[in-house]
């Protein structure tokens, strides 16, 4: 097999560090003798585990895989293969474009790599990928919106000082009193659609003693119908963040969710780390997920296509400003904000980059 890739030239550890794609290398009798971080991941098992064994133990539908693999490693073609169905041990399903390239063992004999990446991955890449385009442009907006209404809302202000200053009548004051009260409402409520405007000051952060104190928060605001549970993974490391921002985002998410429960019903923060995996277009080594769970009437879809706009609520005394300033203030972690409901379940999904230098 002349056009047949030597092992040692794919074995780069940096390399195979940073690539999103599952990658598994067979002998010419099928059995795995390389596993990549992305294809742990992939079938929710270790190398060590994995290595030695044969693809009918790897995967459940193996019949035509087993059949493709044999005929790369005959034909020594490189061959590639959309939406293929796999079925694995743990009983779940996934759809992936994979590539089938002929390769050289160290020990000279002839064995193939196989490349698997699920085609929902790079679907959810294409939905991040626009929600942080979306969020940057309204930020953007907004911004220009902002100056454009503080300026004249100064000049207004300042207007109905200096005539409060000529007027003796206590009832025209009262009056001038309204506008300069209007005024100072609507510059506070530019101010919060803009966001904290500080530069983060990032250290070393103890998520879970972040969620503690909002839990605390939350628990203080409510009464007893309403249930926070803890569901945290003790060895996610810690984060370089801004406690504060990184406080007020959450604190933001979980009294939306305690507001739609109206007090009553159960919220579960969770964390967990994921290994390989990308936020936007860009891979991570590690990444913390913190969910937010309700179980809520859930969001409809409509809704939640623009759920992080700001001014976008469903409740009449809302302002609809704390999911848009949480996604800002996640954003400036290098984070990112994802929505999933259902009647009896709504998940807020944070993820956040812990290799982020």
């Amino acid at each position: 097999m002349a056009g047949a890739m030597q092992l040692p030239e794919i074995r780069s550890e940096r390399l195979l560090d940073n690539l999103s794609t599952a990658l598994l290398v067979f002998d010419d009798h099928l059995l795995l003798q390389y596993l990549n971080p992305a294809g742990e991941v992939l079938l929710a098992t270790s190398a060590g585990h994995a290595c030695g064994k044969s693809i009918r133990e790897l995967i459940k539908n193996a019949d035509t895989v087993t059949e493709h693999l044999s005929s790369t490693i005959e034909s020594g073609y490189v061959i590639n293969q959309r939406n293929c169905r796999l079925e694995l041990p743990d009983l779940r399903s996934v759809i992936v474009n994979c590539t089938r390239s002929p390769i050289t063992l160290p020990d000279q004999r002839n064995g193939v790599m196989l490349e698997l990446r699920k085609v929902d991955h790079h679907l959810r890449i294409e939905q991040e990928e626009q929600l942080i385009t979306q969020q940057e442009a309204t930020h953007a907006l907004l911004r220009g919106l902002a100056h454009e209404i503080k300026n004249p809302l100064g000049g207004l202000r300042g207007a109905a000082q200096l005539l409060e200053r000529e007027i003796t009548d206590p009832a025209l004051k009262e009056y001038t009193q309204i506008i300069i009260g209007e005024a100072d409402r609507l510059q506070n409520l530019m101010d919060r659609m803009l966001g904290p405007n500080d530069i983060p000051r990032m250290q070393s952060s103890n998520i879970h003693h972040i969620l503690e104190r909002v839990r605390d928060l939350v628990r203080v605001e409510g009464d007893d119908r309403l249930t926070i549970h803890q569901d945290y993974d003790p060895s996610l490391p810690e984060l370089q963040a801004d406690p504060d921002l990184m406080l007020q985002a959450l604190l933001n998410i979980v009294r939306n969710a305690a507001q739609v429960l109206d007090g009553a019903g159960d919220i579960i923060l969770r964390t967990r780390v994921k290994r390989q995996f990308n936020i936007g277009n860009r891979l991570h080594r590690l990444v913390a997920c913190i969910q937010v769970i309700d179980n809520g009437p859930g969001i409809d879809k409509e809704m939640r296509e623009k759920i992080f706009y700001p001014l976008i609520t469903t409740r009449n005394e809302g302002t609809g400003l704390g999911l848009s300033i949480a996604q800002s203030l996640i954003s400036r972690h290098q984070g990112l904000i994802e929505c999933s409901s259902k009647p009896g379940e709504t998940v807020f999904t944070i993820l956040l980059p812990l290799d982020s230098k």
